[in-house]
């Protein structure tokens, strides 16, 4: 209980605050390649519900287009996916925006993943204690399978992480997660740009 209250929160705002820092020329970079790749806004906001449900806006490099067809709706995701957001998100680096909801206190580094507010309601009472805990960039869900899995493998890893928090927990899903970029592994489902929404009978 002393690390998952205290030195895991400690742990996780130096080690954003270096990454940052480290990172940065690479977040410069990113940040100017889908400003003109996605009419200057090199950003996404979303709505995700973090500990105990609460909703904060994540923070994420912007890799679609805004692009619709001739009524109006938008384009399916494969179609919106621009070359440099296909080349962010394989990388990864998509997610490098979070670091400052670490830092902020949305997030944590290892945690499971913050999905979306429109899922609550979905959720069974066990799916529903992923929230016991601050969600993550990236968790243990993400290194055994991420898109590429069923929604509810997704829940049973998210839930087993919850009941197994430790240092050496986190220290195996950071670094499995290197392992998992490097590969680029399970970034998403077969057949699709994105992963399926989850409808509640997954």
């Amino acid at each position: 209980m002393l690390y998952q209250n205290y030195i895991k929160r400690v742990f996780d705002f130096l080690i954003a605050l270096v990454g940052l820092i480290c990172l940065s020329p690479i977040f410069i970079l990113v940040t100017i390649g889908l400003y003109f790749a996605n009419q200057g806004k090199p950003f996404f906001f979303q709505a995700r519900p973090g500990k105990n449900e609460r909703i904060f806006k994540i923070i994420k490099f912007k890799t679609m287009s805004d692009k619709k067809d001739v009524h109006g709706n938008l384009l399916s995701d494969a179609d919106r996916l621009t070359s440099i957001g296909a080349f962010v998100r394989k990388t990864s680096l998509d997610e490098l925006p979070q670091l400052i909801n670490v830092l902020k206190g949305d997030m944590s580094l290892i945690g499971p993943r913050p999905l979306l507010p429109q899922y609550l309601p979905l959720y069974n009472a066990e799916q529903k204690r992923r929230h016991e805990v601050r969600p993550g960039i990236t968790g243990w869900a993400q290194v055994n399978g991420r898109n590429a899995i069923s929604w509810q493998q997704k829940f049973e890893y998210d839930v087993w992480y919850v009941d197994h928090l430790s240092f050496a927990t986190d220290i195996k899903v950071f670094l499995m997660t290197f392992k998992k970029v490097f590969r680029s592994e399970g970034i998403s489902q077969e057949g699709q740009a994105t992963a399926e929404p989850f409808n509640g009978d997954n």
